[in-house]
C-alpha cells in the first residue's frame, strides 16, 4: 500500500523513497567534518516522520536539553564520517545499520556555529523490521520521538541562549518538545521549506555538497 502524501509542507518529495532518492548512494569525502548526524525517516500513518532526540539536561553540555538528530563528534577510530554517524546512532538510540532500510545517503555538510563544527548530514529510512529507537544512555538522551512533517508548517517564537547571546528565535513545538537552531534549519531545508533564521542554514540540492557553507 502506498504511503499517503505529506500535508503540503515544503517542496521536497512526499515519500521517504522520494526524499532519499535525491541523494546518490556514494561515500562522502574523507575528513570534511568534525561531527555527523543522521536524519532517520519513516512513513507514518499520514505522512513522513523524522526521528529526533531530546538531550538530557546537563550544565556542561552546550546542547543541554535541546532537540537534535542522533549524532555526535568524530572519534579517532571511526575511520569515516559514515562510521561516526552509525556509531552515534547506535550509542544514542540503539539503531544499527541492520535496522535501516538500506545504506544511509550522504546529504551534505552544515556549519554549526555554536559548536564551532562542520557537521556531516546523512539520511536513512528505518526498516520495516527495524527495532524501535529508545534512549540508550540517560546521561545523553532523555527522550526520543517522531516529528511529523506537518509540524514544521507552524513557526513559534521563543527566547534561547544563542551564539550571539539571549535572542528570540524561530521554533517548532510538538508535544512539549521545542525544535530550534541548527537542527530546525537542517530539517526545514531537507523538506524544502524556506530559511527563516538570520543565521542561514544550508540549501540542500539534489546532489550532496562536499564543502562547508559559511554562516550567513
Amino acid at each position: 500500500m502506498d504511503a499517503p502524501p505529506s500535508l503540503g509542507v515544503g517542496t521536497a518529495p512526499p515519500t521517504v523513497e522520494g526524499l532519499l532518492g535525491r541523494f546518490p548512494q556514494e561515500a562522502p569525502p574523507v575528513l570534511i567534518a568534525g561531527a555527523a548526524v543522521t536524519i532517520v525517516l519513516r512513513e507514518g500513518a499520514r505522512e513522513v516522520e523524522t526521528l529526533l532526540i531530546e538531550r538530557t539536561v546537563n550544565p556542561t553540555d552546550l546542547a543541554s536539553g535541546q532537540v537534535a538528530f542522533p549524532g555526535g563528534r568524530v572519534d579517532d577510530g571511526d575511520g569515516s564520517l559514515l562510521a561516526t554517524a552509525l556509531r552515534e546512532l547506535e550509542e544514542e538510540v540503539g539503531v544499527t545499520r541492520a535496522d535501516l532500510a538500506g545504506e544511509p545517503r550522504f546529504v551534505g555538510t552544515v556549519p554549526a556555529l555554536r559548536f564551532h563544527l562542520t557537521v556531516g548530514v546523512f539520511a536513512a529510512s528505518l526498516g520495516a523490521d527495524g527495532k524501535p529507537p529508545t534512549p540508550r544512555s540517560s546521561g545523553e538522551v532523555a527522550h526520543v520521538f517522531w516529528l511529523p512533517r506537518s509540524a514544521l508548517a507552524t513557526t513559534q517564537h521563543v527566547h534561547r541562549e544563542t551564539a550571539y547571546g539571549l535572542a528570540e528565535v524561530n521554533a517548532t513545538a510538538f508535544e512539549g518538545h521545542v525544535l530550534w537552531g541548527f537542527t530546525r534549519r537542517v530539517i526545514r531545508d531537507f523538506f524544502g521549506l524556506p530559511v527563516e533564521d538570520v543565521v542561514a542554514g544550508p540549501l540542500f540540492a539534489s546532489q550532496p555538497r562536499t564543502n562547508p557553507m559559511p554562516e550567513g
